[in-house]
């Protein structure tokens, strides 16, 4: 059975100021005005699964607008972090959950916030990917054909050696590498064999339980201490005792660098992590001088901008590229160029006390 795990718990910083703690990326409208990017993700993998076999890992912040959000998956499907910990953690979390329902279910781990544009390449590569994870204890992720030598994005490196399953090829990774610096961006563009990292995971939730064992014994000793106290009166307050002692690692460090049997399958289905505001560039309508506009703007001589209104009146002169992004109680004006590091403001509100406009 395909049990899919949504990861929705991340404040998405980067869109801020309209991205928010109440109101995170995954819960805004930034693609489709009548879907948010959490409900677009159910709708497109409920087409292979129930709603009853779709989990959601989030924080217990988000546990409410959760459920106005997704009001067909089961309360007792959102997996609560009672702290954020990396995804190591959140994906452990669940995997004990789903171990309760569906011992022997495939998990299919996915961002909660990524614009997938052929929703039916993407879930016959998805449907691939869980064939080749049911065959033994295999690790599978979808990795993105590489376009150009983008510095935002993690890379996997594959060997050239290839199997076919249902019309995919299938190639074992040689290695996981962090974001990478221009030069070394394009180098891998040349090589060819390299993709970038789609944070989409697929394997049996007793190959990844397996995996803590071998590779995060320590994790893997907390998630046995919640696994046990699941239905009882004490279930929060142990996992809360257990998240307090996990270190903050990433899947990606903990397992995926480490483990064997780990195989990658290309995607190119029209995806995007649509993770800073220069990324509407490539999924909306631009005008003639290059600018997105959302909102009421006026512009003379403004090119290649980003604009992003909440009612009033935006009028520009002489910019280009630019992100001016208005909501009730913030404005947000930056170069594109430094659209990556918005989040440091947030951290500079935060230092002076600014919670509010966070």
């Amino acid at each position: 059975m395909i049990t899919p795990i949504i990861m929705a718990g991340g404040v998405g910083s980067r869109f801020w100021p309209l991205s928010r703690k109440d109101r995170p990326k995954q819960f805004l409208n930034l693609v489709d005005k009548n879907r948010s990017m959490i409900q677009a993700t159910v709708d497109r993998i409920s087409k292979l699964t129930a709603h009853d076999n779709i989990f959601i890992a989030t924080s217990q912040d988000y546990v409410e607008k959760m459920q106005e959000h997704l009001p067909e998956i089961p309360v007792d499907n959102l997996t609560v972090e009672p702290m954020r910990k990396n995804t190591a953690a959140s994906i452990g979390l669940a995997s004990i959950y789903i171990e309760q329902k569906s011992p022997e279910g495939i998990m299919v781990v996915l961002p909660s916030d990524h614009l997938i544009i052929d929703e039916a390449s993407f879930l016959d590569t998805v449907e691939a990917a869980v064939e080749v994870a049911d065959n033994g204890d295999n690790l599978v992720t979808i990795g993105i054909e590489a376009t150009h030598p983008e510095t935002g994005y993690g890379y996997i490196n594959y060997d050239k050696k290839y199997i076919q399953v249902n019309g995919h090829e299938v190639f074992e990774v040689k290695a996981f590498t962090e974001k990478p610096n221009r030069e070394k961006a394009e180098r891998f563009l040349e090589a060819g064999t390299y993709l970038w990292n789609s944070g989409i995971f697929v394997w049996k939730v007793s190959t990844i339980r397996k995996m803590f064992k071998l590779y995060m014994p320590k994790l893997d000793k907390s998630l046995e201490k919640m696994k046990e106290a699941i239905g009882t009166a004490e279930e929060a307050e142990i996992i809360r005792a257990e998240f307090e002692k996990l270190d903050d690692i990433s899947i990606d460090y903990g397992i995926m660098e480490k483990a064997k049997d780990i195989y990658v399958i290309p995607g190119s289905f029209g995806w995007d992590d649509i993770g800073s505001w220069p990324a509407l560039e490539r999924v909306q309508k631009r005008d003639k001088q290059g600018n997105v506009i959302s909102g009421h703007h006026i512009g003379i001589d403004t090119k290649n901008t980003i604009v992003h209104g909440n009612g009033k009146i935006i009028t520009t002169m002489g910019l280009e590229d630019i992100v001016i992004v208005d909501t009730d109680d913030a404005i947000l004006i930056c170069d594109k160029k430094k659209a990556q590091e918005v989040k440091e403001i947030r951290n500079l509100l935060a230092d002076r006390g600014l919670d509010e406009c966070l």
